[in-house]
C-alpha cells in the first residue's frame, strides 16, 4: 500500500476516535499511531494530518456544512465526517497535494470504511467544496490572427 494512502487511513481513524471520545484523546494517540503506522514516514504524515485537521476543525466543518446540502453536520455518519474533514483539510491547507488525488483517496477510504452510499456522498460534497475553494479561472480570448512567436519580447507556445 502506498505510504500516503496508509497515512490517510490512519489519520481518518484517529479523527474518528477524536470525534467519538473528544479532544482529550489527542495526547493519547501516540500508541495508536505507533501500532497502526509503524513506518516513520507514514506515522509522521498521519500525525501531521490528524493534528492539522483537528486544529482547523471549525474551518473544515464550515465548508462541509455549506456543501452537504440537506444534511446537518451532526447527522452525518462519524466515518463520513472523518473522511470529509481530512479531505477538506488537505484541499484547503495542503496545497502540495493535487485536489484530484485528495478526492480520489477520500472516495477509496469511503469505499473501505463507509457504507455503500458513502463514496458517492463524499465525492459530491468534496466536489462542491473544491468548486468553492478554487479561484475563478480567467479564460484568455483566442486571438483572431496567429501571433508570430518571434516578436521581440513575446514568447509563443513551444512546438
Amino acid at each position: 500500500m502506498d505510504p500516503r494512502t496508509k497515512a490517510r487511513q490512519v489519520a481518518m481513524q484517529a479523527l474518528f476516535q477524536l470525534d467519538v471520545q473528544g479532544e482529550g484523546l489527542l495526547s493519547d494517540l501516540d500508541d495508536f499511531f505507533k501500532e497502526n503506522a509503524p513506518e516513520d514516514a507514514v506515522r509522521k504524515l498521519a500525525i501531521d494530518w490528524t493534528r492539522g485537521t483537528w486544529a482547523n476543525l471549525p474551518a473544515c466543518d464550515e465548508l462541509i456544512a455549506g456543501a452537504a446540502l440537506k444534511w446537518k453536520l451532526s447527522r452525518l455518519s462519524q466515518v463520513d465526517k472523518s473522511i470529509l474533514r481530512l479531505a477538506v483539510y488537505q484541499l484547503k491547507f495542503c496545497l502540495d497535494i493535487p485536489p484530484k488525488v485528495t478526492i480520489n483517496e477520500a472516495i477509496e477510504i469511503a469505499k473501505k470504511f463507509g457504507t455503500d452510499k458513502s463514496p458517492g456522498f463524499v465525492n459530491g460534497v468534496l466536489d462542491g467544496i473544491l468548486k468553492k475553494l478554487q479561484p475563478a479561472i480567467t479564460v484568455k480570448p483566442v486571438p483572431s490572427e496567429p501571433v508570430p512567436s518571434e516578436v521581440e519580447g513575446v514568447e509563443g507556445d513551444e512546438k
